[in-house]
């Protein structure tokens, strides 16, 4: 029989729910931050001429990548303005989420080998 230590009984159940959340977010910032580099080559590859731009399926992944990443991006451009040209907001947004990405690994590792956040 298993034994539950004082304050355990409502941790086994938290940490059942709160390791496959943390994953998932974590998966889901990942995702994100691809589709963010995603934006990015393919405003330089449009930008110097390497995709037809008139292509139907070309519009539609500019289109799905401008509203998943401009919303985010706009409100970093407003702290950080464009400077001489170049835009820092995706470089910017890439490195908050990789450290919530990590914060994330940190809570996960945390919750598993302590049991408790």
């Amino acid at each position: 029989m298993l034994r539950k230590r004082e304050g355990e009984e409502h941790n086994i159940p938290m940490d059942i729910i709160l390791i496959p959340l943390l994953a998932v977010m974590r998966a889901v910032l990942g995702i994100y931050s691809w589709i963010v580099i995603v934006s990015v080559i393919m405003s330089w590859l449009i930008n110097f001429n390497v995709i037809n731009s008139h292509n139907n399926f070309v519009l539609m992944l500019i289109e799905f990548l401008y509203r998943m990443t401009e919303p985010v991006l706009m409100k970093i451009r407003r702290v950080v303005p464009i400077i001489s040209g170049f835009d820092l907001s995706p470089i910017i947004l890439i490195i908050i989420l990789w450290f919530l990405q990590a914060v994330i690994a940190r809570l996960m590792m945390r919750v598993l080998v302590g049991g408790s956040v």
